[in-house]
């Protein structure tokens, strides 16, 4: 691999990022921090929300997996986009009309209880922390790949740009750089993905040639029989249902002007993520054919990092690899800068006093503990994508609930509520401890532990209905208020508030954190 070239290549999207980032400089208020004053349009935030979505597992993972172990591995990149289809139906909107900043501060307002405040606000840094680590070890796998340069040079890297752009512009920096960086790996992965469609089919001929294709009978495989299929079925419902509870993407539609421009940002994200998730299958398909013996030496994730340079010899397959390296770190920026905000917000709100300087002070342990743990995790030969599927059964399995039900039925209560997160994330994240720890081999008990979600979804769901069912009297007395906000147009919602709101108070229905510290 040509170093220099790629080096140039990081350090220009560092510097692209750091660069847009300045135009944050002009946030000064709680909301511009918080959800850039809910003034994002549907199409920027298209763009925004598929450039923190788009991860190390959308980009370099799901190739792999596809070299490693053929065509069952395509449901990742189904079920990714699927999840925003979901999210669409049952959530956007609502989340929207909620008013809320965070997860955090949706649960209170809809229940009415700090204690679901403070069970949200553990998962939501949980699941951001957790999902971080697998960003900042492919960033460390990228750097090596591509210049040689140990593997915690690219997870300090990453760290230090995204705590430079959080601290510094929050929300309405963030958006833009990530906004930016979502066409930007569009164009990283599809132009390379072109020369090398035109190369396969014998269009084009480079100087030198592509190596022959190689049989891929010793790539690796996975479980036999009903273990696949129950694999494949456990991973949809953790991506369908995932998405909605990874709190980076929830809070992207607390920036919408409103419910309708939410419900356009999520079509927009529809439409982008499936021109992009066309890609990683070129790459995951030809890798299978020229270069598996990366899967069999567990290097699988650097099929796209390597396919250019293997496929189209000299300047050409250089700067085509350039472009590849560059997309990928755009990739570790923009999703660890969403998942810094999303922590940084909660533990702001809750530990830090909720203003600019609490969030500020907040962003630091935000992006400082991943990355701890990402260098003590350094080498360890975990697939990204995987890390990934089992961040998403844990998102599922507790905000998923929470969300639908919160939404959708007037008789959840908040001992239901922290019943199901407790439960639902209590089993998702035992299963992830057990399958890092290698527990469970290769029988019907790893294949549970692998894909939890099938059984760790449904646990959620049944222990939140039927704990509610049982204290039906700690429904919320603004239930039927807090639901008329959600589900009504924002005009008639704010109307049937205030009539129901007693006389002299006519503030906001929604009781969020924020509000009462005179931040909403």
């Amino acid at each position: 691999m040509n170093a220099p070239a790629n080096l140039t290549a990081v350090l220009l999207v560092v510097a692209v990022t750091v660069g847009i980032g300045g135009y944050g400089l002009r946030s000064r208020s709680t909301p511009d921090f918080y959800v850039a004053s809910r003034t994002v349009s549907p199409l920027r935030n298209a763009a925004a929300v598929s450039g923190e979505y788009l991860s190390a597992a959308s980009y370099l993972g799901i190739a792999g997996l596809l070299a490693a172990y053929g065509s069952t591995m395509l449901w990742y990149g189904i079920g990714y986009t699927a999840g925003y289809l979901v999210l669409l139906v049952l959530v956007a909107a609502p989340l929207r009309r909620s008013g809320a900043y965070t997860v955090s501060d949706f649960a209170e307002a809809r229940l009415g209880s700090m204690a679901v405040r403070r069970t949200a606000t553990v998962f939501v840094v949980l699941i951001g922390l957790l999902y971080q680590v697998p960003q900042l070890l492919g960033a460390g796998l990228a750097l090596h790949t591509a210049l040689g340069a140990p593997a915690w040079s690219g997870t300090v890297l990453v760290t230090a740009v995204v705590l430079v752009s959080v601290v510094t512009g929050g929300m309405r920096s963030v958006t833009l750089v990530q906004s930016v960086q979502y066409w930007l790996k569009l164009t990283a992965l599809a132009v390379p993905a072109l020369v090398l469609l035109l190369v396969w089919r014998g269009v084009w001929h480079p100087a030198g040639g592509p190596p022959p294709p190689v049989p891929a009978a010793h790539a690796a495989t996975g479980h036999g029989g009903g273990q696949e299929l129950y694999g494949v079925y456990s991973l949809m419902v953790a991506t369908f249902l995932g998405t909605m509870g990874l709190p980076h993407v929830t809070a992207r539609f607390y920036t919408n002007p409103d419910g309708r421009a939410a419900r356009r940002t999520t079509v927009g994200v529809l439409g982008l993520l499936g021109v992009f998730y066309l890609l990683p299958e070129v790459y995951g398909g030809l890798g299978r054919l020229y270069a598996p013996g990366l899967a069999a030496a567990d290097r699988a994730d650097t099929e796209v990092l390597l396919l250019p340079g293997r496929l189209v010899p000299g300047a050409t397959g250089q700067l085509l690899t350039a472009l590849v390296v560059a997309g990928a770190f755009a990739a570790f920026l923009s999703v660890c800068s969403g998942l810094a905000l999303s922590v940084a917000a909660v533990l702001s709100q809750d530990l830090f006093g909720g203003d600019v300087r609490g969030f500020r002070r907040a962003a630091a342990p935000a992006v400082v503990v991943p990355c701890g743990i990402a260098l003590l995790l350094s080498g360890s030969g975990m697939s990204v994508a995987h890390e990934v599927g089992l961040v998403f059964s844990l998102a599922a399995s507790t905000f998923c609930p929470l969300l639908v039900l919160g939404i959708w039925w007037r008789r959840l209560t908040a001992a239901g509520a922290v019943a199901g997160m407790l439960v639902g994330g209590g089993l998702s994240a035992g299963a992830l401890t057990f399958t890092l720890l290698g527990v469970g081999g290769h029988g019907w008990a790893g294949a549970l532990l692998a894909e939890p979600a099938a059984w760790s979804v449904p646990a959620a769901f049944l222990t939140m209905v039927g704990v509610s069912l049982l204290t039906p009297g700690r429904v919320p007395a603004v239930a039927s208020v807090m639901l008329a906000r959600l589900h009504l147009p924002e005009a008639l919602a704010a109307g049937a508030a205030d009539r129901s709101a007693p006389e002299g108070d006519r503030s906001s229905p929604v009781p969020v954190r924020s509000s009462r510290n005179g931040r909403h």
